[in-house]
């Protein structure tokens, strides 16, 4: 069993704490992607719930702690499928949700924590101001802060998907994950690592915004001054210490693909699935496509992590 600040007796409770709206989420083998892209191919959608993302499952864990503490207040920074998640949850639960979200953010997802009923603040500048503005913000008002990825809740959360994917057992050999913050690919990592050794945990993160990858192959943290990707869902430039420490021992690589893939991928997913993603779903057909020997004559199983684009953009992508 890896060494990590997850726990499977807490996952495996998490999964009885979780609105079931969030769990047993779709996964079918899709031929015609596989035929395109040279090997089997199943996708496992975490878009099909109320936020479109994965988010959901893990601050469905936070926000019931906090409920439970008798807290009534809680903010946090995101890029977007967080705040979402947070507002859902929240207002299950009747409390105060603030978001902090960077001006840059898409604009689609803006509107859907508005609606929510969350209160959000922008700031002229990229994920990790928000992040220092959320902060902020907890501070002043003495409230919750809730860090994605450094919360071991939400990474135990996403580490229920690991459970769904143990269920089918030895049905694949590898499983690729968006890496961003890290909580994604930390908690599905953990479960597979524990209950299916065999299967190879591939994360994969934009070239234009690699932190966490390199900070991956060099064993230490590692910052970058920007980032430059359409994949705004992951586009970090400081990763947390005890994230890396985690991702350390779950992953058995991190790979980093162009932009160019990422656009291709989306495309893919929707010429033969049929499925609209934002980019950070499409990172690990991206990373198929770069490295087809890699794959070839494997099944893999691709994480659809989040379905929430603007159009106007996307239509600009995948028609290019």
């Amino acid at each position: 069993m890896p060494e990590t600040r997850l726990d499977l007796d807490r996952i495996r409770a998490a999964r009885r704490m979780i609105d079931p709206v969030y769990l047993d989420t779709p996964m079918y083998r899709c031929d015609a992607l596989g035929r395109r892209l040279g090997c089997t191919v199943s996708v496992k959608l975490e878009t099909a719930n109320p936020v479109r993302s994965f988010k959901g499952r893990g601050t469905e864990l936070v926000t019931g702690l906090l409920t439970r503490q008798g807290r009534t207040a809680v903010v946090c920074a995101s890029a977007g499928n967080l705040g979402q998640a947070l507002a859902w949850s929240g207002r299950r639960r009747g409390l105060d949700v603030t978001v902090v979200a960077s001006v840059r953010a898409p604009a689609a997802k803006l509107d859907r924590i508005r609606a929510l009923g969350a209160e959000l603040e922008l700031v002229d500048g990229d994920f990790e101001m928000a992040r220092e503005r959320a902060v902020r913000i907890a501070y002043e008002r003495g409230i919750r802060l809730l860090e994605d990825s450094l919360d071991v809740e939400t990474c135990e959360g996403a580490a229920t998907i690991g459970l769904e994917l143990a269920d089918v057992g030895s049905a694949f050999d590898a499983v690729l994950i968006a890496l961003g913050g890290g909580a994604l690919a930390t908690g599905v990592g953990h479960v597979l690592k524990t209950l299916v050794p065999a299967a190879e945990v591939i994360c994969v993160q934009p070239a234009g915004a690699p932190a966490l990858t390199r900070s991956w192959h060099e064993r230490r943290v590692v910052t970058t001054e920007t980032t430059d990707t359409i994949a705004d869902g992951v586009a970090g430039r400081f990763p947390i210490p005890e994230v890396l420490g985690d991702l350390l021992e779950v992953a058995d690589d991190a790979v980093l693909v162009r932009e160019s893939s990422i656009i291709a991928g989306m495309r893919l997913l929707l010429e033969n699935t049929g499925l609209v993603v934002e980019p950070s779903a499409a990172l690990g057909v991206a990373a198929v496509l770069e490295d087809r020997d890699r794959f070839a004559g494997r099944h893999v199983v691709t994480v659809v992590c989040g379905g929430n684009v603007d159009l106007d953009a996307y239509h600009r992508w995948v028609r290019s």
